[in-house]
């Protein structure tokens, strides 16, 4: 089945955490540590500011009251701008489909909370997959009867994840920023996008290799993760590349955005060029769920036809799943 993507947004909230401000906090970090290490060089926080430097967040549940944004905020910002781009009105969505890697509310579901944002009134629910929420949602879509989907679904993913991180642990501290990605998807009318390709494959082994727990600070198994994020993005950017990369077209990347060093390393094992490597890790940090979508809408309006998009990830479960975006006449 064939599934168009009409158009993407993406919302990050205005707060920084620059490289500064974390070495103010005194929990054993500097701009240098953080750049060799990770290459963040700033993110976006839904949190005061001032409420990390007083609390260093030592009690999740008071950044849950305390956040200025919740995800239903982003992720209405980002839906709409998706919609727009899209040139379609909200009344022409039939379907929305939210997820996230840490809800605001276990019930209802965050696509119900983003539909009350955003005035819609259709068949809303929820496919959690943390980093890779967007892209299964999209595995998920490619295998459905496309008589049966309305004509226009809202994916929208949303991730405030610096409300679940320990601002007294330089390794989590330094990785985390909050934002949001949507999309307008189609399997009835074309447009100049579409998707190719979608895989999506998991582990359970390793559930316990990264928990983001309901109450309680991220962890995960650093080092562990990093190994495995990098095999299994290699793995999914050569599979790509040996079955759409086309001399006449342009070959491009975008990858979960974990950290820099990551992306790095999956450019080297994959010969993709600077040039054709596409990120926004170093001034967002990792968004979780939001991450490679919300690179994919930041040049939204840069893609132009010739384009092959390669975007792959990972996330908790294990899962790692990946797609193409092909960019030209599709009519």
């Amino acid at each position: 089945m064939t599934v168009y993507l009409h158009g993407i947004g993406h919302s990050h909230p205005e707060n920084e955490i620059t490289n500064q401000f974390l070495e103010e906090l005194d929990i054993g970090t500097n701009d240098q540590w953080i750049i060799d290490r990770v290459g963040i060089r700033s993110r976006r926080t839904v949190l005061p500011l001032d409420y990390i430097r007083e609390t260093k967040n030592a009690e999740p549940r008071d950044a849950m009251e305390v956040a200025l944004y919740s995800n239903a905020d982003l992720g209405q910002r980002a839906a709409e701008l998706a919609i727009s781009r899209a040139g379609i009105q909200k009344s022409d969505i039939g379907m929305l489909i939210g997820g996230t890697s840490l809800m605001d509310t276990t019930s209802p579901a965050e696509s119900c909370n983003i539909g009350q944002a955003l005035g819609l009134e259709v068949p809303a629910f929820d496919v959690n997959s943390a980093c890779t929420s967007f892209y299964v949602q999209l595995y998920l879509l490619s295998m459905m009867q496309p008589d049966l989907l309305p004509d226009y679904i809202l994916l929208v993913v949303t991730d405030c994840l610096t409300k679940a991180v320990d601002y007294t642990d330089r390794s989590s501290a330094v990785l985390w920023g909050d934002g949001a990605a949507a999309a307008v998807i189609s399997t009835r009318h074309p447009s100049r996008a579409r998707i190719e390709g979608n895989t999506m494959e998991s582990s359970p082994a390793g559930n316990d290799k990264v928990i983001v727990p309901r109450f309680g600070f991220f962890h995960q198994e650093g080092r562990t993760v990093q190994t495995f994020g990098i095999k299994r993005m290699t793995r999914l950017l050569n599979a790509l590349k040996e079955q759409y990369e086309d001399p006449d077209r342009s070959f491009k990347f975008v990858g979960h955005q974990a950290n820099h060093r990551m992306l790095e390393s999956v450019c080297k094992h994959c010969e993709i060029p600077a040039e054709r490597h596409f990120s926004n890790v170093e001034w967002f940090g990792n968004t979780a769920s939001a991450s490679s979508a919300s690179v994919v809408s930041m040049e939204w309006e840069k893609w132009r036809d010739g384009d092959d998009v390669a975007v792959v990830g990972v996330g908790s479960g294990l899962t790692w799943s990946g797609y193409l975006i092909r960019f030209g006449d599709n009519s």
